[in-house]
């Protein structure tokens, strides 16, 4: 049996030092059938372990609903098959720049501000969850031959809380459902974050993104012994809708990683491959020091400046990582995977079909309600997604403004069937007034959840009421349109799609709504591309199985459009939005089929011409601009 350990000065394997090298890659950002060759990119850059957080939301959106909870547990085995040891990370919360950090909209719709605390309550639905989730890690255990190391008992709680209570239960409870590895906790190197967040008994390590010396001095102050470990190498960062890219010179990100090496310490490179935010899991941050301040969503792409880029291939901090992470390699690295290849093209995919907003609302959207005030998207079990908002001004009335307090995120509006503007946060009043009486349509979109800091679960949608001059607008009709609900097989059949030629002829109406279309990728010989050709105006369906052989992805943009959603054969590949800075959206290969593919877009603000194109995706950038240091 094997026996990993924490030792008085290093981590050691049946008693013998080892120093962990490892690299952050999320199973749930990758496509499964992408796991063996970013895992094998992992290997070849001279990594021995592979970390992965789990974010619970994904696997129960719904109270009750757990889904596919086994995709953990295959990526374990996918890892032990690739010579890597692995973290695993299940929170409850996680951050990860991911939607509400992970935890569901019915835990902190719920809980509010108990949630993260030994609230009783909160506590309950946590140990539900774990009992369901751990039986993927405890059966692969490296004592019982699998590849798992190191689980982390929450995550960066030093950074939001200081309940020792609730800390020192959760470690209990991962005992109790077998963990046997030993646990961790991670925190920046700050008195305040490693007395809030360090359990007794469990190693803490440290995340930053250079001064290692500095940062491992702060942490012995707190841990005396125990090996050094920089659980968060911040080797580049992510980026937000509306603002410039943010990117590390590769040779700063080398010097930092052989400092930390320098110190004696491990690592995990984080990330080593980001991968995407696929179906709108994107989540956001709140700017400011106590993050109070203004709105920030993350964008769909997670490359995070990663040495492995979004599609997969190997870059010049790679490179650079390679070098440095040879000297510590017991033998030879791997050689390189074949880089992934793109789909050959561009391909201009014409999009034939299109149905209004409202009519794929009452196709796919859920019940509609009435009440006082408008409910929160949280009260509507709207997680991702958005939600029509109907009121009433009664009249006669002269024009007065009219607003949404509380809005979150962002509302198209229109008064007696005409657009009259798009409210947010920040500009929350019509820019011209409104004379009653008036029929008020407001389309709320949720841009993300905030995954980071106090304003973690805070609720969406109109969270204060719609004013007209200081009068609240009572009794409000909302209806969810939740993106989950395109997921069903056959779902979007049900929708009553006509000629995309009505949609130049319905005026506002036309701005937005599902647009359809197909193109076809035809047969090739070998397995070293494709090409793609438009399928014939108003062709469905597609043939042939899933995957193209040799097209590990394909690069999708949509020019003159605003701000929405794309599917590829039924597969989210998240938001777009002509803020920037992302331009294209990435599309795994393996959703991708010989024969005709069909193309979704649910643009909510302002459609361009019915076309999108494809191609084989995004250059590696080598000279962008917006160079910081994390």
């Amino acid at each position: 049996m094997t026996d990993f350990t924490v030792g008085d000065d290093c981590f050691r394997l049946d008693g013998k030092p080892v120093r962990l090298l490892s690299g952050a890659l999320h199973y749930f950002r990758v496509h499964e059938a992408q796991w063996e060759h970013r895992l094998a990119m992992l290997a070849a850059m001279g990594l021995n372990c592979v970390e992965t957080y789990v974010p619970w939301n994904l696997h129960e959106p719904r109270e009750g609903e757990v889904r596919d909870v086994g995709a953990l547990g295959r990526f374990l085995d996918a890892a032990g098959r690739a010579g890597l040891w692995a973290i695993v990370r299940p929170g409850p919360y996680i951050c990860a720049e991911w939607e509400n950090g992970g935890l569901p909209v019915w835990v902190t719709g719920r809980f509010g501000r108990r949630v993260r605390t030994r609230d009783a309550e909160y506590r309950a639905v946590v140990e539900r969850w774990f009992r369901e989730l751990l039986p993927q890690v405890v059966q692969r255990q490296v004592s019982r031959g699998g590849p798992v190391i190191l689980v982390q008992a929450e995550n960066e709680y030093g950074s939001y809380g200081s309940d020792a209570v609730y800390l020192e239960w959760l470690a209990g409870l991962l005992r109790q459902c077998g963990v046997t590895v030993p646990l961790f906790t991670s925190d920046g190197p700050e008195d305040h974050m490693l007395t809030g967040g360090s359990v007794p008994g469990l190693l803490a390590t440290a995340n930053f993104g250079s001064g290692a010396r500095e940062g491992f001095e702060v942490l012995r102050r707190h841990q005396p012994r125990g090996p050094l470990m920089c659980m968060e190498f911040w080797c580049g960062w992510f980026d937000h809708w509306g603002a410039a890219p943010v990117l590390r010179d590769p040779e700063q990100a080398a010097g930092a990683l052989r400092e930390i090496l320098e110190c004696g310490a491990s690592v995990n490179i984080y990330m080593a491959h980001g991968g995407t935010n696929f179906g709108g899991w994107a989540g956001a941050n709140r700017s400011g020091p106590h993050q109070d301040e203004s709105f920030q969503p993350t964008v769909t792409s997670y490359d995070y400046d990663a040495p492995v880029d979004e599609y997969g291939r190997a870059t010049e901090k790679f490179r650079l990582f390679r070098e440095v992470l040879e000297a510590y390699a017991e033998g030879p690295l791997p050689a390189l995977p074949p880089e992934p290849v793109g789909l050959a093209g561009p391909v201009r995919v014409e999009l034939a079909e299109w149905a209004g907003l409202g009519d794929v609302l009452e196709a796919l959207g859920d019940p509609e309600t009435e009440s006082g005030v408008p409910p929160t998207f949280e009260e509507l079990g709207v997680d991702r997604g958005l939600v029509r908002y109907r009121v009433a001004v009664p009249g006669p009335r002269q024009a007065y403004p009219l607003g949404a307090s509380g809005l979150r995120d962002r509302a198209v509006v229109s008064v007696n069937g005409v657009r009259a503007g798009v409210l947010t946060e920040e500009s929350g009043t019509l820019p011209n007034p409104v004379a009653g009486p008036a029929e008020v349509e407001l389309w709320v979109e949720s841009l993300g959840r905030v995954n980071y800091g106090p304003r973690l679960g805070e609720p969406k949608g109109v969270t204060g009421g719609v004013l007209h001059e200081r009068q609240y607008l009572h009794g409000v009709r909302a209806r969810g349109l939740r993106l989950g609900a395109f997921d069903a097989a056959g779902a979007v059949a049900a929708v009553p799609f006509g000629p995309v030629e009505a949609a130049a002829g319905a005026g506002d109406a036309g701005r937005t709504g599902l647009f359809r279309g197909t193109f076809t990728i035809e047969g090739i010989e070998g397995t070293t591309g494709a090409s793609a050709t438009s399928a014939a105006p108003g062709a469905s369906g597609a043939s042939g199985a899933p995957g193209v052989p040799g097209v590990d992805h394909a690069g999708l943009e949509l020019p003159g459009w605003t701000r929405g959603f794309v599917w590829v054969n039924g597969f989210c590949l998240g938001r777009y939005w002509s803020v920037g800075p992302q331009r294209t959206l990435y599309v795994p290969g393996p959703v991708l089929r010989e024969g005709v593919n069909e193309v979704w877009v649910l643009e909510l603000e302002d459609a361009g011409e019915p076309q999108v194109e494809l191609g084989p995706g995004a250059p590696v950038e080598t000279d962008a601009p917006g160079v910081v240091q994390p």
